[in-house]
């Protein structure tokens, strides 16, 4: 059975708009590590709407990083959404409707798991539909001034830190899993 793991790169008073603004100088070898290791789990690709129209346009386009661009174009992809009519990026499939149900029979025929990067909105709404299985945050060293938080406006959520690990730059490379007591 699969599993959804959400993944982040976040800053520490919670930003996770348009990282590419602000995650860079804390890029390393650790970080690429730890990135490389969720793809190698990765049996799917869990995305929201707004996350699947940015990245089918930008990673079926790029010569940048050919090595994501080859994972994400070539992965069974799932992208949420009541509005999407339909996905021409390879390999996807819009889950709609009954979502909750749908999402429940995706992982049941996964066997791996199923990774996102980015999608809050989506994160937020699989967290309290108690579908996420896995949230992996990548916490940077930084207070950004602007942009969307994780959490915003959301009901209380306990988690259960299950690893962490400090990288060189200070980032922190934490995982949590939803915790019902």
């Amino acid at each position: 059975m699969g599993r959804i793991v959400s993944n982040f790169f976040i800053s520490l008073n919670g930003v996770v708009e348009s990282p590419d603004q602000w995650h860079f100088p804390y890029w390393n070898d650790e970080m690429g590590a730890a990135v490389e290791a969720g793809m190698q789990r990765a049996a799917a690709f869990l995305m929201g709407r707004r996350l699947y129209e940015e990245w089918s346009a930008y990673w079926t386009t790029t010569d940048n990083d050919q090595d994501a661009a080859a994972f994400l174009n070539n992965v069974r992809k799932y992208v949420v959404s009541n509005t999407l009519e339909k996905a021409d990026w390879n390999n996807t499939t819009v889950v709609s409707g009954d979502v909750v149900a749908a999402l429940r029979e995706v992982k049941e025929r996964t066997d791996g798991d199923i990774q996102m990067s980015g999608s809050a909105t989506t994160v937020r709404w699989l967290l309290a539909n108690g579908l996420l299985d896995e949230l992996n945050l990548l916490v940077h060293p930084i207070a950004v001034g602007h942009g969307r938080r994780l959490f915003e406006d959301t009901p209380t959520h306990r988690l259960k830190l299950t690893r962490s690990e400090t990288f060189t730059t200070g980032v922190l490379n934490l995982s949590y899993v939803p915790d019902a007591g």
